[in-house]
């Protein structure tokens, strides 16, 4: 087995932890309740706060799930990243770079104050290559790529032959 045999297995962990991570988001806003997350969106001033929940839960489930399944991925990958610009750039912009801030430590744990935009950065790198590099082996996308590229080889093998005669 050769390096770039197992190369195109690395896009798989990737892809899989991403495709969950915005579906947890997405299930975590919908059991807290559409209407909670819609008062936060209005609270940050964005403009029909209820459509906006509801699209950003539905994004983050059905995007989450493409990506987990490696169906349409690029499809997928663009209103995920809408979603994580916005995000970023009306929560946690103001906040840092930082994910991670240690506010103190006690009996009963640890405290962590507001999220930086270091895991939005994350996410888009991880979509941008998921994107330009594809799903990978063990995704929908790939099952489906097969079939295509033989139809389009037998279509310039044709072409081909039929301009060396």
């Amino acid at each position: 087995m050769q390096r770039s045999d197992l190369a195109r297995w690395g896009i798989l962990p990737m892809r899989l932890l991403v495709g969950y991570g915005f579906m947890q988001h997405g299930f975590a806003k919908l059991s807290r309740g559409p209407d909670i997350f819609a008062g936060i969106l209005q609270h940050l001033g964005m403009p029909l706060p209820h459509l906006a929940a509801w699209l950003t839960i539905g994004t983050e489930l059905l995007g989450g799930l493409a990506l987990l399944l490696g169906a349409f991925v690029v499809w997928a990958s663009a209103p995920t990243a809408l979603v994580l610009l916005a995000a970023m750039v009306t929560v946690h912009l103001q906040y840092g770079f930082s994910s991670v801030k240690l506010l103190s430590v006690s009996a009963s744990g640890a405290r962590f104050g507001p999220v930086g935009y270091e895991l939005d950065l994350l996410y888009l790198a991880a979509l941008l290559l998921i994107t330009l590099q594809g799903p990978g082996p063990l995704s929908i996308d790939h099952m489906l790529r097969p079939k295509f590229h033989i139809v389009k080889d037998a279509c310039s093998q044709s072409l081909t032959a039929s301009r060396t005669e």
